[in-house]
């Protein structure tokens, strides 16, 4: 049997409860044959975006996906987007969850949801599960794997499935650097040193963008799951920032999650318990884009860049969610010092930009 993440769902939180009478009715209303028994309801702990459910009856069982609580902003947390992002990727992306079904019945989960396969394997972050011998091979074939399905992502043809009528590939980069700047205005709730230079620095050194891919664009281990053996990628997870865009964008945004031993510790430690990827055996950043640049044949020169900006980009979502907790619009504990961990990542990324690192 695969490993089962023993913290992988969670009683469901406080507030963020369902109707269980109401969404067993539609499930028995819009999905042919399900068993007998009563709708059962946990909740996936990991995430601080879209609520995530795991619902069951008998033998059978989903997932299923809703926007966060409160005001959300224009285009965010999208579920017909990303409904339709699974939908085209399922059948050339086998590790993409495959779609079951979308509703925007509010009446329901009280927001338009949809609903998934539930796949099963492990999923590793902070640690990784009792029972695996951790050694050196065992991080290096994992790096491997992550390389390997990121490149093969990329090279999907986009052309082939419907990503390019919801995308806007022309001007991705560009159009994100001061997207980005402008989301960062609208939520700051005091002033950085170190941001207006860092500002001006991504807005001025925006690399031409090669070419086009599918980007995940929040591609790392939490959002991943294994085989038994941790030799194959069996899923993957949170499709709600795909688009089709610059894929060295989609590379930076990883290699951002991706510590290594040497980092220094605010920025390991920073949102949480230091990832796996700072263990002993596992690639540094810069092997990482060096096995991608052969497997994708892309000329990575700009990497520096794509790293800035994408700490820059993971600040931003941390004010979002500081500023969402501060309005009232979540109650969520987890969130109120989420303007620290935005200060830190500001920080890092301007002595990035600047070549310190």
């Amino acid at each position: 049997m695969p490993h089962q993440l023993s913290k992988d769902t969670i009683p469901v939180r406080k507030g963020e409860e369902l109707d269980l009478a109401v969404l067993e009715l539609f499930l028995r209303s819009n999905i042919e044959n399900l068993p007998n028994g009563t709708l059962e309801l946990l909740q996936f702990s990991a995430g601080h975006s879209n609520l995530t459910y795991q619902i069951k009856i008998g033998d059978w069982e989903a997932v299923l996906r809703r926007p966060p609580l409160g005001p959300l902003a224009p285009k965010a947390h999208d579920m017909e987007r990303e409904f339709t992002i699974i939908s085209e990727l399922h059948p050339v992306f086998s590790v993409t969850p495959k779609p079951i079904l979308f509703s925007k019945q509010e009446g329901i989960v009280g927001s338009p949801f949809f609903i998934m396969e539930r796949k099963n394997g492990t999923v590793i972050d902070t640690s990784f599960p009792e029972g695996i011998s951790v050694t050196k091979a065992l991080c290096q074939q994992l790096s491997e794997v992550m390389v390997e399905k990121l490149v093969e992502l990329h090279g999907i043809n986009y052309k082939e499935t419907g990503l390019g009528a919801i995308s806007k590939p022309e001007g991705f980069t560009e159009r994100q650097v001061h997207s980005w700047l402008g989301r960062y205005e609208r939520v700051k709730t005091g002033e950085i040193a170190a941001v207006e230079s860092l500002k001006r620095w991504l807005a001025a050194n925006i690399p031409v963008q090669q070419t086009s891919t599918v980007i995940h664009y929040d591609y790392k281990f939490n959002n991943a799951m294994f085989n038994e053996s941790l030799s194959e990628m069996v899923g993957l997870f949170d499709w709600e920032m795909t688009t089709v865009g610059d894929p060295l964008a989609d590379l930076g945004v990883v290699m951002s999650y991706w510590n290594q031993a040497d980092d220094p510790v605010e920025i390991k430690n920073g949102l949480g318990k230091a990832p796996v990827t700072v263990n002993d055996g596992f690639f540094t950043r810069k092997q990482f884009i060096e096995l991608y640049a052969k497997k994708s044949g892309r000329d990575v020169t700009n990497m520096n860049f794509y790293l800035t900006f994408a700490y820059f980009k993971l600040a931003v979502i941390c004010q979002q969610i500081y500023y969402r907790y501060i309005k009232g619009q979540t109650n969520d504990l987890r969130f109120a010092h989420f303007n620290d961990k935005a200060k830190m990542l500001i920080e890092h990324a301007a002595r990035v930009s600047s070549g310190e690192l």
